[in-house]
This record gives structure tokens, sequence and C-alpha cells, in this order.
């Protein structure tokens, strides 16, 4: 069974930074791809943000310049450094990874932005 446990939302104003995290665990083969997405309120699931094993990365043209996502010394692990936060960055923010086992999704955390 895999597991992925997100941490590191909560409420923070225009402006501000945040870092989340997120860590695999369980029965993981190969992680080819580690990413983020967000899910607003009333909105579809949206792609954030992509780390490669290789470590190339990819953005939505959305949060590009402002975040960044990058992989732990412990390859189960993934960060999203968000910096000049927005209210529309408000959402809850999912932890994906794609193996050779299929792709896992964690549970969210919830990212408020707002003064």
């Amino acid at each position: 069974q895999v597991q992925l446990v997100e941490s590191g939302g909560g409420l923070v104003q225009p402006g501000g930074s945040l870092r989340l995290s997120c860590a695999a665990s369980g029965s993981i083969s190969d992680i080819y791809t580690m990413a983020w997405h967000r899910q607003a309120p009333g909105d579809q699931r949206e792609w954030v943000a992509l780390v490669t094993s290789a470590g190339e990365t990819d953005y939505a043209d959305s949060v590009k310049g402002r975040f960044t996502i990058s992989r732990g010394d412990a390859k189960n692990t993934v960060y999203l450094h968000m910096n000049k936060l927005k209210a529309e960055d408000t959402a809850v923010y999912y932890c994906k990874i794609g193996t050779a086992g299929g792709g896992y999704w964690g549970q969210g955390t919830q990212v408020t932005v707002s003064s």
C-alpha cells in the first residue's frame, strides 16, 4: 500500500510564502514523477508543477516565477515552495506521484491566501 502525506498548508497573507511537503511511503516502485495539483472551490483540479526523476521541472503559467518544486534528499519526498502568494492561489493542494505501478494521490492540504 502506498501512502502520501502532505503538510505545510495554512493561512497566509497576500504576498507571503509557504512551503508544502509531501512524503511517500509504502510499497513504491521507481518514482518517475512527483507533482503538485490544486483544486479551488467550484473548480476542476489543475496541475501546478512537476519534477522528474532526472530533476527536470515544469510549471503552470499561473505560478511560473513564484513557485519552486524540488525533491528532497530522500527521493520519496517533494516540496513546493510558494512565494508572492495571491488570493487566487487559495485551494486544496494535492501531491501526486507517478510510478511503474501507477499514479497515487495524497489527501490534500488547504492553502488559504487572505488578509
